[in-house]
């Protein structure tokens, strides 16, 4: 499947005309819990020419490719990853920690993950994990017929908040 994908990464990268720095895994897959019919989620960063960003003119900074054949493929212009990274973004964070890469192709991409120190915020990705609990709760174990992979949809977002809670906070040196 690997091969596959770098073939659709490389055919959004012509029709585009874009240049791919970085594609990850994201979702079940890289969460190491996928089931029988998981999609691939393959999240990318990219760079346009540059004529694109001396527009004064707003364009689109996503790229959202349509479902198919069990990929999911969506990126993001690097000025809105800087933007998100400044906002300690948790789904950005999580993409470049993911541990299934496809694609890495730029040094930019190890500098990013050296600003995550920076702009990395507990209380931001906190917020947004319960938000996701909620949402996937309310989404997902309120019908009648659950599936126990829905359940990980709730219980991974409130484990990352112990995490940022208990072991991120203990990591962190303390001050005198």
């Amino acid at each position: 499947m690997h091969e596959v994908i770098c073939s659709n990464l490389s055919q959004i990268e012509a029709e585009e005309n874009i240049k791919i720095l970085y594609a990850c895994e994201s979702g079940s897959r890289a969460w190491g819990f996928p089931s029988a019919d998981s999609d691939y989620d393959v999240r990318f960063i990219y760079l346009r020419p540059l004529d694109w960003y001396l527009s004064i003119d707003e364009k689109r900074d996503v790229i959202e490719i349509p479902i198919h054949d069990s990929l999911d493929i969506n990126g993001w212009d690097l000025k809105k990853t800087l933007q998100l990274l400044r906002k300690s973004n948790p789904p950005l964070l999580e993409w470049l920690g993911s541990p299934i890469i496809y694609y890495e192709n730029h040094p930019i991409i190890s500098q990013l993950r050296q600003f995550i120190s920076a702009y990395y915020s507990p209380s931001i990705c906190q917020r947004h994990f319960l938000s996701m609990a909620r949402g996937n709760y309310r989404e997902y174990l309120k019908g009648e017929a659950i599936w126990v992979k829905k359940y990980f949809y709730v219980l991974r977002p409130l484990l990352a908040m112990i995490w940022i809670e208990k072991i991120w906070a203990l990591s962190q040196p303390t001050s005198m």
